[in-house]
């Protein structure tokens, strides 16, 4: 399954809570869309989130239904090691 990188900005500081991840990732099932983990910035106004999901389209709308922004959404194909070499996902 594809792979994305999504940037999220908030116009507050994020403060989430279990249930609305559990909301969150209810959502993203009924889309065929994976939450793999999040970094979270210092100032809690963006996130960089991983997920797995058959397309861009399908994170957009598992998104929009959340409430949650997804302001920058890119496939990625590898992963690249501090040596240069590179992993296919």
């Amino acid at each position: 399954m594809p792979v994305f990188m999504i940037e999220r900005r908030f116009v507050e500081d994020l403060d989430i809570t279990a249930d609305d991840a559990d909301g969150v990732n209810r959502i993203n099932d009924d889309e065929g869309v994976q939450w793999l983990y999040s970094f979270l910035s210092a100032d809690k106004r963006k996130t960089y989130c991983l997920y797995e999901a058959p397309s861009a389209e399908a994170i957009r709308r598992a998104a929009q239904r959340a409430g949650l922004p997804a302001d920058v959404v890119v496939e990625m194909t590898a992963t690249m090691q501090p040596d240069g070499s590179l992993t296919p996902l």
